[in-house]
């Protein structure tokens, strides 16, 4: 299991298509992926899921993974969220 604490960078957060995309993103890995906030975890797969967080700019979001290849899927989904 790898887990990594982030800033979101990206100018919308993870509102709307920058959610859609990341959940995309995402269901590329055979890996769970989990995202948290404030004590609240979610499949990071799921497009609900992740807008019910309501995550903007600026906050603080934990990514976690857990499969054959969790630290691709980390490396790639941190590098999202960052806005790289």
């Amino acid at each position: 299991m790898v887990e990594r604490t982030v800033k979101v960078e990206l100018k919308t957060g993870l509102q709307a298509r920058p959610a859609a995309q990341f959940v995309q993103e995402a269901n590329r890995y055979a890996a769970n992926l989990f995202l948290e906030k404030e004590d609240r975890k979610v499949n990071a797969k799921s497009i609900m899921g992740l807008m019910s967080l309501a995550i903007t700019s600026g906050e603080t979001i934990k990514l976690i993974a857990d499969g054959s290849d969790e630290d691709e899927a980390i490396h790639h989904l941190v590098s999202f969220v960052e806005g790289n």
